[in-house]
């Protein structure tokens, strides 16, 4: 079995699945999803290409899933619950399941920014979003986004 990613023929994502109008900002958000190109099932690992002025999602913190980002190349605004930092090539963050902390990346830049995104596959996943009224569930039902009350969109 062949160990080396494809990059060409690895499965990607444009934009998101957010519910209008919170899919706004990250429209232009592009993935290659490396882990599931891979067959990982324990964690993913994305290479996430943020066009200038997209986020990389809402800020948002997860209940039961660790993530961790690398900036390979430009710069991004990593925004929290503190404030905002700036994050260039070889800067990382990461976020531990279950600390409230919102967060998300920025590109305030006039090029693309390259960050890769590394976060575990729980079973079961509750990430909140404190900006706005909307919950992404994961359980045995599938996913899906619901206003903060479980009210679907």
């Amino acid at each position: 079995m062949k160990k080396k990613i494809d990059l060409a023929t690895a499965p990607k994502v444009a934009g998101t699945l957010y519910p209008p109008p919170f899919d706004a900002p990250c429209r232009a958000r592009r993935r290659i999803k490396l882990g599931d190109a891979a067959g990982l099932t324990q964690f993913g690992v994305n290479l996430c290409t943020l066009k200038p002025g997209a986020a990389s999602s809402q800020r948002h913190w997860h209940e039961n899933e660790d993530e961790f980002v690398l900036v390979l190349d430009g710069e991004v605004i990593l925004k929290e619950d503190g404030g905002e930092t700036v994050l260039k090539k070889g800067d990382a963050a990461g976020w531990k399941a279950g600390v409230p902390n919102g967060h998300t990346l920025i590109n305030r830049t006039q090029r693309d920014a390259l960050v890769l995104e590394v976060g575990s596959r729980a079973a079961a996943e509750t990430a909140r979003y404190p900006d706005i009224d909307m919950l992404c569930v994961r359980d045995g039902n599938g996913t899906r986004y619901t206003k903060k009350n479980g009210e679907p969109f």
